[in-house]
């Protein structure tokens, strides 16, 4: 399987590594938006949670690619990518919190 690369091996041509990446990427956004557009409403907040811990591993990758400073073109991405997983992560929580109060019993006076 030419697309199918061992993270440890060097591509066979030059452009074997970035084909393969961008249909590992393809193939995992299509996978992930089938999974999304199957879920209940009612599962949406743990979804919300679940995807909040996802982006927290984004941050991890994107810090450690803004701290090797390999180029400055990697450094700015890294911190661009660092930026949005933490909006990302601070809004989902937000969303989050806002749907849990909504599920709370109301109090009767």
């Amino acid at each position: 399987m030419p697309f199918l690369l061992n993270a440890t091996a060097a591509p066979a041509a030059p452009g074997d590594g970035l084909m393969s990446l961008l249909f590992i990427f393809l193939l995992a956004t299509f996978v992930g938006l089938e999974v999304i557009k199957r879920v209940s409403p009612l599962l949406h907040t743990p979804l919300m949670s679940l995807t909040n811990a996802i982006s927290a591993i984004a941050v991890v990758g994107s810090i450690v690619i803004a701290a090797e400073q390999k180029t400055t073109l990697s450094t700015v991405l890294g911190t661009i990518a660092v930026t949005a997983s933490m909006i990302n992560i601070v809004g989902g929580y937000m969303i989050t919190y806002r749907m849990l109060i909504m599920f709370k019993k109301r109090e009767t006076k």
